[in-house]
């Protein structure tokens, strides 16, 4: 499977954008995930710069967290804005990295992004709780390279 728009059907897509807006009720913290086919620089530069395309880095607690997802490369990065990594440990993304990956392993994609968008919600709530005014900064829909 080489083809980002073979990666994941419309309705599967659709979960997984209602996962990050049920993960979103629970923090002011933002997800997006950013899906394509690979990439010629390294993975984590990569989604760095997706970040920063996606202007993830212009929410007002510097709160944003992208999944980013290469697919062909066969790699993924949790990429997490200053705010969350003033506050938190070196490991703090290692449990989503693990739940998302043994899904992977059983090329359960879908599930994998869900439950790695339903994990880095509960671990941003802890940091940045849902506040009642909170609004939301950036889309919810998956971007694609």
């Amino acid at each position: 499977m080489s083809k980002v728009e073979d990666f994941l059907t419309q309705a599967e897509e659709q979960e997984i954008v209602a996962a990050i807006g049920l993960a979103e009720k629970n923090t002011s913290g933002e997800i997006r995930v950013h899906i394509e086919k690979k990439t010629s620089i390294d993975a984590f530069d990569r989604a760095m710069e997706v970040f920063h395309l996606l202007k993830m880095d212009e929410t007002e607690l510097r709160n944003g967290v992208l999944i980013y997802v290469a697919v062909k490369d066969k790699t993924f990065v949790i990429y997490g804005d200053k705010g969350i990594n003033e506050k938190v440990a070196d490991d703090f993304w290692n449990s989503t990295r693990d739940v998302m990956v043994s899904h992977f392993k059983n090329g359960n994609f879908k599930q994998g992004l869900i439950d790695g968008i339903i994990k880095a919600g509960e671990e941003l709530k802890k940091f940045f709780p849902y506040q009642d005014d909170d609004i939301n900064e950036l889309s919810n829909e998956i971007s694609k390279g």
